[in-house]
């Protein structure tokens, strides 16, 4: 097995790269010469105030660097990836912080508590007033060792609350008292789907496809428990189970009626999408456990390099807490957050209810029951051809071109078993405009509702032969090629409604250059099958002449 690619130039330099990239990016920062120490760059807005110093191995960014500015850390030191810094380094960020004393805030792993401790005993004889505060606030032991639990993402939320109790001008043993008893309101649990590897090396431990650990420490140490992915609801009740049973010596304690501020964090791999999905399900799982969820903060805040994962991180919060978390910060990595509680709003304000003024109630007419067996058989042929049009959008596309019709014959066939079909074919068409536009989403979403809304105004009541459709059509498609970019030469659905209705428009897709929509991306000579979405406009227009119209 070789080590996974990565997109940097060497294993060595990668550390020194990034901070260099983090500082150049950032106008608040500047890097401590002959150290990978980031630094706020206004040193004399310190004076007088306690400056916070945090750090430990690289590989876990946007910590430390990226939590540097006003309202949180003084400075970052930074050791290789997964590495404890050296303690001269550490010492000389806290020689540079000409303040009102310096508080160390250390995650709980041996390396970092030997190097920062030897560089605080080294700065306590310089002269400087020195305090460390150690979090450990891992949740997944029952029975932590005798190292005591792992220092995880929790560890943003006491640089947040120091670094606000700080910039007040707080003294350094008020922080630390303060500190010191939020730190036992907080608790973190990670579960991740795949390993992590540092540069040039390999995975950290194997994961069988199809399988989750759970309880895993940011440096891609194996978890407590291995098990098969579940869906995102099951993996998040399980990880609050896990952190709030009182049976486990690590085990938050969180009852009904507790306020809380969640971090979602990821791990480094997992996509947006995912992360939106596991947050809302953190929330829901709270709330029905009559937990109130203060604030939310999802994103990438202690990554384990490309870990596919997530962290959830709990903090029990008064008011005075939410206060120094809603403090005001410069540090480029801490998100611009709500102040508003999260479980406080009222269900109108977040989910709003869609403008249906489209499917008002019409009135049947001659043609009703005609236009409503064409959209039954329209319907049902579409929902035949689901994976035969997947199929042939994998060649070119994402490959759901099945799936975004069959969502849109679903849609009409729920609309046609409560309403009735009005008498006029031209509000008809607006009708199914709207539905493929709600319902069926994407390029073909919008293509077809350009098309049915731009033909609706050709076609009425009492104009509705066959002058009238072909204006219709040539309306519609107009629009289709007006908004599309699409030409009846290129490779689209476009060939299909202008060249021809029968299969032979569609299959004549086949040898076509896509010079438009999304196959245009794709080499030439890979697209070789009729384009899906000509083949589904083509059955459309059939499935109309077979109904008996």
């Amino acid at each position: 097995m070789e080590p996974k690619k990565k997109l940097i130039n060497s294993a060595d330099s990668c550390v020194d790269e990034a901070l260099c990239g983090l500082v150049r990016a950032s106008g608040g920062l500047s890097l401590l010469k002959g150290h990978r120490v980031v630094l706020r760059s206004d040193p004399d807005n310190l004076r007088g105030k306690v400056a916070l110093l945090s750090g430990g191995g690289s590989g876990h960014e946007p910590a430390h660097g990226g939590y540097v500015g006003a309202g949180m850390l003084s400075a970052a030191v930074a050791g290789g990836v997964f590495a404890s810094p050296p303690p001269a380094s550490v010492l000389a960020a806290i020689l540079s912080l000409h303040t009102s004393g310096v508080l160390l805030i250390v995650k709980n792993y041996t390396g970092d508590r030997l190097n920062f401790g030897l560089a605080a005993e080294q700065a306590r004889n310089h002269g400087v007033a020195v305090d460390m505060v150690i979090v450990a606030e891992d949740c997944a032991f029952d029975q932590p060792s005798k190292a005591g639990r792992r220092g995880l993402c929790g560890t943003i939320f006491i640089h947040k609350l120091a670094g606000a109790l700080a910039e007040e001008g707080c003294s350094l043993d008020q922080i630390v008292s303060k500190v010191t008893e939020v730190l036992k309101g907080i608790g973190t649990l990670g579960v991740s789907l795949s390993p992590c590897s540092v540069p040039g090396c390999l995975p950290s431990f194997e994961l069988p496809p199809g399988d989750m650990e759970l309880g895993l420490g940011i440096h891609g140490e194996a978890g407590i428990k291995r098990s098969k992915v579940a869906s995102a609801d099951e993996v998040v009740k399980t990880m609050m189970d896990h952190m709030t049973n009182p049976d486990s010596q690590s085990h938050l304690p969180l009852k009904s009626g507790d306020s809380v501020v969640v971090c979602v964090n990821n791990l480094g791999a997992l996509s947006c999408l995912e992360l939106a999905v596991v947050t809302r399900a953190a929330i829901v799982c709270l709330e029905s456990r009559g937990v109130v969820v203060a604030r939310v903060m999802s994103g990438s805040f202690m990554t384990s390099l490309e870990m596919a994962g997530v962290s959830l991180t709990l903090m029990r919060a008064d008011q005075e807490t939410l206060r120094l978390f809603d403090a005001k910060t410069s540090a480029p990595a801490w998100p611009n957050l709500s102040s508003q509680c999260v479980s406080g709003r009222d269900k109108n304000e977040y989910l709003k209810e869609q403008n249906m003024s489209f499917f008002f109630y019409f009135l049947p007419g001659p043609l009703s029951p005609v236009m409503r067996k064409a959209l039954e058989k329209v319907c049902s042929t579409l929902l035949e051809k689901q994976e035969e049009l997947n199929s042939l959008d994998r060649a070119g596309g994402d490959g759901d071109c099945g799936n975004t019709h069959a969502q849109a014959a679903r849609a009409v066939q729920e609309w046609l078993q409560d309403h009735v079909v009005p008498g006029c074919p031209g509000r008809l068409l607006s009708v199914l405009a709207g539905l493929v536009q709600e319902k069926m989403g994407g390029s073909s979403g919008a293509l077809y509702s350009l098309f049915l809304t731009a033909a609706a105004g050709h076609v009425t009541e009492g104009r509705s032969n066959a002058a009238a459709w072909a204006s219709a059509v040539h309306a519609g498609t107009q629009a289709m090629r007006r908004y599309g970019g699409a030409d009846p030469g290129d490779r689209t659905m476009v060939r299909v409604v202008v060249v021809d209705a029968a299969a032979s428009g569609a299959e004549s897709t086949r040898n076509l250059t896509a010079r438009a929509g999304r196959a245009s991306y794709v080499a030439a000579e890979r697209v070789t099958l009729p384009d899906p979405g000509a083949v589904a406009v083509a059955a459309i227009l059939r499935a109309v002449l077979e109904s008996g119209v």
